[in-house]
């Protein structure tokens, strides 16, 4: 598998990694990079994460036989509508975004009868810091790719687009659209909620100053996702909103529980609570979902 031009759509982090990552493989002859921000496309060519610096989305994807887009959810819909109008008519388009069933809607209204080329991608990996000059060849290695192809797939971009991602060091998995989003809302979407949440909690106290310079080693590592950015995630909350909201029903049935054997004084039952998270996460690792 060898691409003659990759068309990124969106020249940040994430796009900016898998460009990197495809040319660590040699898998790509050359990429045309296009951002809405002038800035971010020529800080991309300046950093080599692209060779060309596009002045439009049809510029970009022209004579592309590969497109990634890596745009906030929802901007998906314009930019695949541009897309279809300028891609080569055999070219394979993904996208990254964090939420699947609200892109998979608006790229068969966008796509129409190029719809089949399209196959959703969310690669499990990325930082707190976003920004092209933060991208890295290696960032998906050994972290799980998810793609959630429809019934109207074209089988042989399923498998083109396994290879890709494969090539970039992910491990891929194959899921469908709403499994993806109820399973993200768990492990990704509800913990960022909780993260940025207790930031807040611990910002609107007054000793707010006091409190922070005490924090240690735990408190950055649970707060670290907090510093994501705003855009993103607010995107992926509107999104992915029912299934979030379904996982923070479940959260506040775990506080409950807390907070009731904490006020019976109930040391039994807050130890056991304690204990089955504790022995869950020691005997937890990351691996994928079956295809």
């Amino acid at each position: 598998m060898r691409f003659k031009k990759l068309a990124l759509i969106g020249c940040g982090l994430i796009g900016g990694s898998f460009a990197l990552a495809l040319k660590r493989a040699n898998a790509v002859d050359h990429v045309s990079g296009f951002s809405a921000s002038v800035k971010s496309r020529e800080k991309a060519l300046s950093l080599h994460v692209i060779d060309e610096a596009a002045a439009s989305i049809q510029e970009a994807v022209k004579d592309a036989d590969l497109v990634l887009v890596a745009v906030p959810v929802n901007a998906m819909e314009a930019c695949l509508s541009s897309i279809r109008e300028g891609m080569t008519l055999n070219a394979l388009v993904m996208d990254v975004g964090s939420t699947k069933s609200q892109i998979t809607l608006s790229a068969q209204r966008a796509m129409k009868e190029r719809f089949n080329c399209f196959v959703p991608a969310h690669p499990i990996a990325g930082k707190e810091r976003h920004g092209v000059e933060h991208a890295e060849a290696n960032l998906f290695d050994h972290h799980n790719t998810i793609l959630t192809p429809s019934d109207q797939s074209d089988p042989e971009k399923i498998e083109l687009a396994v290879q890709a991602w494969t090539a970039v060091g992910s491990t891929v998995s194959i899921m469908t659209p709403n499994e993806h989003d109820q399973a993200l809302a768990a492990v990704s979407h509800l913990p960022h909620l909780i993260a940025f949440a207790a930031v807040n909690a611990i910002a609107a106290q007054d000793k707010r100053d006091l409190i922070l310079s005490l924090a240690g080693p735990g408190f950055r590592d649970f707060s670290r996702i907090a510093a994501s950015a705003p855009s993103v995630w607010l995107d992926i909350f509107l999104s992915n909103q029912t299934e979030v909201l379904n996982q923070l029903a479940l959260f506040k049935g775990a506080i409950a529980d807390f907070e009731s054997a904490m006020i019976s004084k109930d040391s039994q039952a807050i130890e056991h609570l304690i204990e089955t998270a504790s022995d869950i996460k020691k005997n937890w690792s990351p691996i994928p979902p079956k295809s």
